[in-house]
């Protein structure tokens, strides 16, 4: 067994202990490391963009700028000041022979986080499992190691300067044995959280002897009903497709109806200034690139069939001024987020008043869709008694 997990598992259960405000001001202590670090940060980051050519969709994923740092930073502040998720009263009651129970939020234990050239998961990641009182353990993609490195290094000196162990967070080797290490982790890694593409995910799955909560993957949809209103479609179909076309929230296939058509080089026209391919047929594709899928259907019916077909249960749209098509279209979609006359872009825990996000959840057992502090957390029965005993 890798000895960082196996400290990870010692030290979490010794962050247990630490109080809410020590962990926010932790918190705050490393956002302001991450601002003041900034060339240090940025030059780690620039050694792995060197090593990526720049035509690689996970370019824009990988790239650390002045900006994204200042955003980074400004999670993590936001996470210090929300709510502990620990601890909260979940039920409670008195059995008729006196013995009272009470369900209470309380850390999973160990997460494990596997993933891609991200380097700012692995800020996001730390600031949500600390505050949650989570130890972590980190499995960035080489393309991003200078940079997960560099990170973690920050952490580790704020940790110590704190008088907390640097334990709470490790980062592994990025390599295929130090992935299989973690995944086969059992009575170590309480839960697994691949944060990547469909490929990452699928091997996670697939290989993992720990429980795992599938995140990421994102083939999404937006339908231009035939009663939307064209302004609206123009500016949400171009901020879900061109806002960033890297990350998993992005639009990959527009689908029209066909009494529309008509309104369709004017509906595309701000992709079309930007470049972006405009192809039918490879539905089912998460292009994460400046490529798009269209579908002409006659009916919302059949666009919701579409979905059901090609989705990957991430973020779907429609954009309609008809109430009715909205509600139904919310009823049938089986999506862990829906959206009304909004872009698929705001699928994204800071959007959601979440802080920050350690993946969007696809799945239906356990959290589904942006995953917050609360989504981390598991829960145990405290029992109070004085003698009783079972008959």
């Amino acid at each position: 067994m890798n000895e960082k997990i196996q400290k990870a598992k010692q030290a979490s259960r010794l962050l247990a202990t630490v109080s809410d405000e020590k962990r926010n001001r932790v918190l705050r202590a490393v956002a302001d490391a991450i601002i003041e670090n900034k060339k240090q940060l940025l030059a780690a980051n620039a050694e792995d963009l060197a090593k990526m050519d720049v035509s690689n969709p996970l370019y824009d994923r990988l790239q650390l700028t002045d900006k994204r740092l200042d955003d980074i930073a400004s999670d993590m502040r936001h996470v210090s000041e929300l709510s502990s998720p620990l601890g909260r009263v979940l039920c409670e009651t008195t059995l008729p022979n006196g013995l009272h129970l009470r369900r209470v939020s309380v850390p999973f234990g160990v997460i494990g986080m596997v993933y891609e050239a991200r380097p700012n998961v692995t800020f996001d990641v730390f600031s949500l499992c600390f505050k949650s009182g989570n130890a972590c353990v980190l499995k960035g993609g080489k393309d991003a190691d200078n940079s997960n490195r560099a990170g973690v290094a920050l952490i580790h000196q704020v940790l110590a300067a704190e008088g907390i162990t640097p334990d709470v967070v490790a980062l592994l080797e990025p390599t295929h044995e130090a992935t299989a290490e973690m995944l086969h982790a059992v009575g170590y890694i309480d839960v697994c959280i691949p944060r990547g593409g469909r490929r990452l995910i699928d091997f996670v799955r697939d290989n993992a002897r720990v429980p795992v909560i599938e995140t990421g993957a994102g083939v999404v949809h937006a339908y231009f009903d035939e009663y939307g209103d064209l302004e609206k479609g123009k500016r949400i179909i171009d901020n879900a497709k061109t806002r960033r076309v890297s990350v998993c929230n992005a639009l990959d296939c527009l689908i029209v109806h066909r009494s529309r058509l008509a309104d369709l080089p004017a509906l595309t026209a701000p992709l079309l200034e930007k470049n972006v391919t405009i192809c039918e047929g490879e539905y089912g594709t998460e292009f994460m690139d400046y490529k798009m899928a269209l579908k002409v259907v006659d009916s919302i019916e059949e666009a919701i069939n579409h979905i059901a077909c090609y989705g990957s249960g991430h973020s779907e749209c429609i954009i309609t001024e008809n109430k009715d098509r909205a509600r139904l279209f919310q009823q049938m979609v089986d999506a862990a987020c829906v959206y009304v006359n909004a872009p698929t872009s705001f699928t994204d825990g800071a959007q959601f008043g979440l802080g920050a996000e350690i993946g969007i959840s696809t799945q239906k057992l356990g959290p589904r869709g942006p995953m917050g502090l609360e989504e981390i957390t598991t829960y145990k029965w405290l029992i109070e008694g004085d003698g009783q005993i079972r008959s």
